[in-house]
């Protein structure tokens, strides 16, 4: 099992945020508001995720990195959860708008549940969001 988060599987080129953000589709399951989005065009198969803390909740840099750190890590360590999407160009993205006092291990749990939630929807939808 592959568990790094390389460059391929974040989301960085602004055109796909902006596509992201007009485009997709939204559920909130605290703390995180969970966009997401599948490409018409079949990709390459492998998840894209953005990763976000509400400067507005959390007000320094420093906190807002830790937060950050922590949801890079439970998401690295959970991401195998999404490959039962069959090939699908999936663009996600978890904006944090909890607490900053969070521990790591109940981030990791909501972020269980988010990939779990997200698998169900995007199954249920064999369309996708198209």
């Amino acid at each position: 099992m592959n568990y790094k988060l390389p460059k391929s599987e974040r989301l960085y080129a602004e055109k796909e945020i902006k596509e992201l953000f007009n485009e997709g589709s939204s559920f909130f399951l605290f703390p995180f508001k969970v966009q997401f989005f599948v490409k018409k065009q079949g990709g390459h198969g492998t998840p894209k995720v953005l990763f976000s803390v509400s400067k507005k909740k959390i007000k320094k840099a420093v906190d807002r990195n830790f937060i950050k750190r922590r949801m890079k890590e439970a998401y690295r360590l959970n991401k195998h959860l999404l490959s039962t999407l069959d090939n699908k160009a999936l663009i996600l993205g978890l904006i944090y708008v909890g607490p900053k006092d969070m521990g790591f291990h109940d981030i990791q749990a909501k972020t269980i549940l988010i990939l779990h939630r997200l698998v169900k929807e995007l199954n249920a939808n064999h369309s996708g969001h198209e």
